[in-house]
């Protein structure tokens, strides 16, 4: 997810966006996922040329990636869309006052309960061996960069170091999260369970465990056919209650959760057992997937 808070942080993107055959080109890798520049170019009717220069200003927004797969005729560039979602919210204030902004290695997490498959890596190796849940205690997990499980939860104490005094108006939380699938499988729908305090903030359902493209930041010895990227969620917690990505997803707010400057914060992570959907979980770090950053957290105070 794309999340633009201001007319000139998104200047490039509605650039890029002002044109009827670049939405074309969106709308159709929406359909088909992904398409080669030579299918792209015949449903348009333009030429290859015409195309690259489409093709180049997407990418350059990230709208958009490019690989290349071997075929009986040479090289195939094949593209795929990268965003999920673009959020714009021209109501945020350009300077938030009053608030404590920190980062969360994936690895720091205080408690844990998971069922394999599952594994634990930092961005140089793997931390013991897959699907042995003990490795999830290794000592090498703080420097730990991604982590999946199929059912099962995961939960951090968020560093809460807000002015003596204060109370919390308002929290907010992003990552780059998918599903777990058996190797990877784009569609593969998981229902991901967020909890504050023990307290169920609300349900996002993943659609998929993404490995038809590297992620950007993924490590190149990373193995091909493993969860390569995530999508990038933003929960906020105020006044009016929970949102995942802008949209509300429940009724809790900040002041049912009753937090000031001493509380701890234990946020969670499950896939449960009797959901829906049982797609597991993956959480990207700083050094793997799309997004270079790991769980961000801002607190704002009064």
């Amino acid at each position: 997810m794309l999340y633009i808070t201001s007319p000139n942080e998104g200047l490039e993107l509605f650039k890029v966006l002002g044109s009827d055959i670049r939405i074309e080109i969106i709308k159709l890798l929406l359909k088909n996922k992904r398409m080669s520049m030579n299918e792209i170019a015949t449903k348009l009717k333009i030429t290859n040329g015409a195309l690259t220069s489409h093709i180049r200003k997407l990418e350059s927004v990230g709208l958009i990636s490019i690989s290349s797969e071997t075929g009986g005729h040479g090289n195939l560039k094949l593209c795929s869309l990268r965003m999920d979602k673009i959020l714009v919210d021209f109501t945020a204030p350009d300077v938030m006052q009053n608030v404590y902004n920190t980062d969360v290695k994936i690895g720091h997490y205080s408690n844990y309960k998971v069922y394999p498959t599952c594994g634990i890596s930092t961005n140089k190796s793997l931390i013991g061996e897959v699907d042995d849940t003990r490795y999830f205690a290794h000592p090498d997990r703080f420097n730990a960069e991604i982590l999946w499980f199929t059912k099962g939860f995961i939960e951090y104490e968020l560093p809460n170091f807000i002015p003596f005094g204060t109370r919390i108006t308002q929290l907010t939380i992003s990552e780059e999260i998918s599903s777990e699938a058996p190797g990877v499988n784009n569609v593969w729908p998981s229902d991901i369970t967020f909890s504050v305090n023990d307290t169920e903030i609300g349900m996002w359902t993943s659609p998929g465990d993404f490995g038809d493209v590297p992620g950007i930041f993924t490590p190149d010895w990373w193995f091909p056919n493993w969860n390569q990227y995530g999508l990038l969620k933003l929960i906020v917690i105020n006044q009016n209650g929970t949102h995942i990505d802008g949209l509300k997803v429940s009724d809790v707010t900040i002041q049912s959760l009753n937090l000031d400057y001493q509380s701890k914060i234990r946020f969670r992570m499950e896939v449960k057992k009797d959901a829906v959907h049982v797609g597991g979980l993956t959480i990207f770090g700083s050094s793997f997937g799309n997004y270079a950053q790991d769980i961000k957290v801002s607190i704002q105070y009064e």
